[in-house]
C-alpha cells in the first residue's frame, strides 16, 4: 500500500478513535461534544500539537458531506406544504433577522476603518446562523418534535435560500465583477432555487415512488447518491449544497423519509463530528489572540440579536415563553457560510484581518451556542421562566355572587 494512503488511514483512524471518546466523555458529563470537537481540531489542525497533513483534504470532503446530511436530514422531518406555510409564516421573521444580526457586523467593519467591501461580508458573517451546528443541537437535545422547532427551520430555510442570492453577489463584488456581472449571477442563482423549488413541491411524491424501501441498501444508496447530486449541481450553480440538500430532504416523502431517517442517521453522525473537527484544522491558533477581544464583543452583540430573532420569530407563531427562549438560543451558533464567506474575502484580499476574526468569532459562537442551547432544560432556569410567566400572567378575577 502506498505510503501517503497508509498515513492517511492512521491519522483518520487515531483522529475518529479520539472523537468517539470525546463523544463519550462529553455526554457522560452533560456536556455537547461539539466544543470539544472543535478543540479537537485546533489541536491537529495549523499550529497545533500534531498536525495531519495526510488527512486534510479528506476530512475538507467529509466535512462538506456532513453539512449535507445534516440539512438532508432536517428536511426529512417535514413535507412540502409544511414548508411553504412555515416559510410565509416566518418571513417578517426573515426580515428582523437581517436587520439585527447584519446590520452590525456591517456596523464594526466600518468602526473598524473596513471599505465596504469589507463591511458587506462582516455582515453576511454575523447574519446566518449555521443550519449544521443547529440541526446538530436540535437532534441531540431532542427537540426535533417541539413546537418551536418548524419556526427556527424556517428561519434557516430563509437564511439559506438567501445565501443563494447573497454568495454570487458578493463573489462578483469582491471580483470586481460590477453591477452587471453581480446581476447575470444573481438571475441563475434565483432560477435555479425556484427550479428546485417547484420539482421538490410538485413532484416530490414522484420521486419516492421511484425509491425502494423493501431493499435497504437501494434505499441508502438512492436517497444518499441523490442528496450528494442534487448538492454538488446546486453548488455548482452558485446556490448553495445545503439548500439543495434541505430540499432534496423536502421532496422525500411517506415511508421511504422515514426509513431513509434510519439509514442516514450514523452516516449524518459520523460526518457531522468531520464537519466540526473541520473548522478547527482549518485555524491556526496563533492567529487567534490578537482579535480576540473584538471577536468576543462582536460575538456578545449578535448572539444577543440572534435571541431576540428567535424569541420574536417564535411569538408571533404564538409558541409561549419557554419555547421561545429555545427557538432563540438554538439559533446563536455561527458556522459553515461564515468561513465560506470569509473564505471568499481571503482570496480577494479586501482585508488581512477578516479572516482571523471571522475564525474567533465563529469558534467562540459555536462553542457557546450548545451550551446556550441547554440552558432552557435547567432546573433553576425554569423557575425563572415559570416566575416570570406567573407575574405576567393576570390575576384571576373572581366570579359574582351567585354564579
Amino acid at each position: 500500500m502506498h505510503s501517503t494512503t497508509t498515513i492517511l488511514l492512521i491519522e483518520v483512524g487515531a483522529l475518529l478513535f479520539v472523537l468517539g471518546m470525546l463523544g463519550r466523555l462529553g455526554r457522560s458529563i452533560g456536556l455537547s461534544p461539539i466544543p470539544l470537537y472543535l478543540l479537537a481540531g485546533l489541536a491537529f489542525g495549523r499550529g497545533g500539537l500534531i498536525p495531519l497533513s495526510a488527512s486534510e483534504e479528506f476530512i475538507q470532503v467529509g466535512a462538506e458531506i456532513g453539512v449535507i446530511l445534516l440539512l438532508v436530514m432536517l428536511g426529512l422531518e417535514y413535507s412540502a406544504a409544511e414548508l411553504i406555510g412555515n416559510l410565509r409564516d416566518a418571513a417578517p421573521a426573515g426580515v428582523f433577522d437581517a436587520l439585527f444580526n447584519a446590520l452590525p457586523g456591517a456596523a464594526i467593519a466600518f468602526l473598524m476603518g473596513w471599505s465596504w467591501q469589507a463591511a458587506l461580508v462582516l455582515a453576511g458573517i454575523t447574519w446566518v446562523s449555521s443550519s449544521g451546528v443547529v440541526a446538530k443541537i436540535l437532534g441531540d437535545l431532542g427537540r426535533l418534535g417541539n413546537r418551536e422547532t418548524p419556526v427556527i427551520l424556517s428561519v434557516l430555510v430563509i437564511e439559506d435560500l438567501a445565501m443563494a442570492f447573497y454568495l454570487p453577489l458578493v463573489t462578483a463584488m469582491l471580483a470586481g465583477a460590477g453591477m452587471a456581472g453581480g446581476a447575470k449571477t444573481l438571475a441563475v442563482a434565483v432560477v435555479t432555487v425556484i427550479a428546485v423549488l417547484v420539482v421538490a413541491i410538485r413532484y416530490g411524491n414522484t420521486i419516492s415512488k421511484f425509491i425502494s424501501v423493501q431493499d435497504p441498501e437501494a434505499l441508502l444508496l438512492s436517497v444518499f447518491g441523490l442528496t450528494l447530486f442534487v448538492a454538488g449541481v446546486a453548488a455548482e450553480l452558485k446556490v448553495s449544497a445545503a439548500v439543495g440538500a434541505f430540499l432534496v430532504g423536502i421532496a422525500l416523502s411517506g415511508p421511504v423519509a422515514h426509513h431513509a431517517t434510519e439509514m442516514l442517521s450514523p452516516l449524518r453522525d459520523l460526518f457531522a463530528a468531520v464537519f466540526f473537527v473541520f473548522f478547527g484544522l482549518s485555524t491556526d491558533p496563533a492567529d487567534i489572540p490578537p482579535v480576540l477581544l473584538p471577536a468576543l464583543g462582536l460575538a456578545v452583540l449578535t448572539m444577543s440579536t440572534k435571541v431576540l430573532t428567535g424569541y420574536l420569530a417564535a411569538r408571533r407563531a404564538g409558541i409561549a415563553l419557554p419555547g421561545r427562549l429555545r427557538a432563540g438560543l438554538a439559533l446563536v451558533p455561527r458556522g459553515e457560510f461564515a468561513v465560506v464567506i470569509a473564505g471568499l474575502a481571503v482570496v480577494s484580499g479586501v482585508e488581512p484581518r477578516l479572516a482571523p476574526l471571522a475564525t474567533a468569532y465563529v469558534l467562540i459562537t459555536v462553542i457557546a451556542g450548545p451550551q446556550l442551547a441547554r440552558l432552557p432544560d435547567y432546573r433553576w432556569f425554569k423557575k425563572i421562566v415559570r416566575r416570570r410567566t406567573t407575574v405576567r400572567r393576570p390575576p384571576t378575577q373572581p366570579l359574582p355572587a351567585g354564579d
